[in-house]
């Protein structure tokens, strides 16, 4: 039996699994799987470094694994080396393992499909991380004006701006687009208000933005982030962290498969309304 799953810290909260049961079963691959793989990070190397020899054909990889899956793979694309981190790892039949970025361009197709913003576009990325390096590096490749990057660790937005020729600020800036990576919001146990805060921003100021990009998603599909509840209450585009995730998700079935992935019945199974 054909494996896939999702390696994260924490990862109880994805969807992912859902999300590919529904395209399995509309593809008629019963005889394939996918499992949530909660690995703290001091496990990350052997966990994944095994998973091949265990059945799986590939996996996703999220927070806080994305880089440390660049360095474990074997091989890696042009956009995984770029960008300097990796969400999907395929393992070969000789042990190998090729790490892909498929974040980049499910960011973009997202974006693409669920606004109408400037051609090239400004942003502001929030977030260091996995992600960010993603989001930066799509955003410049895509055309964008001009991406900013905050993180509550300066030196680490710093880093990453030199590194990919975007811009560091010390607070978050004017820009037709903002994309969140960073986990805030993730955990709802503050008040939006405060979540908010954590991003060093209030709900005036993200209604200022065009269009507002979360990356974060979990609980009921109805209640969205307290990011993308500013967004909407002030009549901003926003675009669900799930969109995201059927995207990039939807790139790497093809992969690991090579079937076109049939996005609409992933949409579902991820739980987004079909009207949306």
């Amino acid at each position: 039996m054909p494996r896939l799953g999702v390696i994260g810290w924490p990862v109880s909260h994805s969807r992912s699994p859902a999300m590919f049961a529904a395209a399995f079963a509309e593809c008629g691959m019963e005889d394939w799987s996918y499992q949530r793989l909660p690995v703290a990070p001091e496990l990350f190397d052997e966990t994944a470094g095994a998973l091949g020899a265990s059945g799986f054909v590939g996996a996703n990889v999220t927070i806080p694994h994305k880089q440390a899956a660049l360095a474990l793979a074997d091989s890696a694309s042009d956009a995984a080396t770029a960008i300097g981190a990796a969400n999907t790892l395929s393992f070969a039949a000789d042990g190998s393992i090729a790490a892909e970025n498929t974040d980049a361009p499910g960011l973009i197709a997202a974006i693409g499909r669920l606004t109408d913003l400037p051609a090239h576009p400004s942003a502001l990325v929030l977030g260091a991380g996995g992600s960010a390096r993603a989001a930066v590096w799509a955003l410049l490749d895509a055309g964008a004006a001009a991406v900013s990057i905050w993180n509550r660790t300066p030196g680490r937005a710093s880093a990453l701006a030199a590194e990919l020729g975007a811009r560091a600020v010390p607070a978050p800036v004017a820009a037709d687009l903002l994309v969140n990576c960073t986990s805030v919001g993730l955990q709802r146990t503050a008040t939006d208000a405060d979540a908010l805060n954590q991003l060093d921003l209030t709900a005036d100021q993200v209604g200022s933005y065009a269009c507002v990009v979360d990356l974060v998603y979990g609980g009921a599909p109805a209640r969205p982030t307290p990011l993308l509840a500013a967004a909407r209450a002030h009549g901003a585009d926003a675009v669900d962290g799930l969109e995201v995730l059927v995207a990039q998700g939807a790139l790497s079935f093809e992969l690991w498969t090579g079937r076109r992935a049939p996005i609409e019945q992933m949409r579902r199974g991820a739980g987004i309304d079909s009207g949306g």
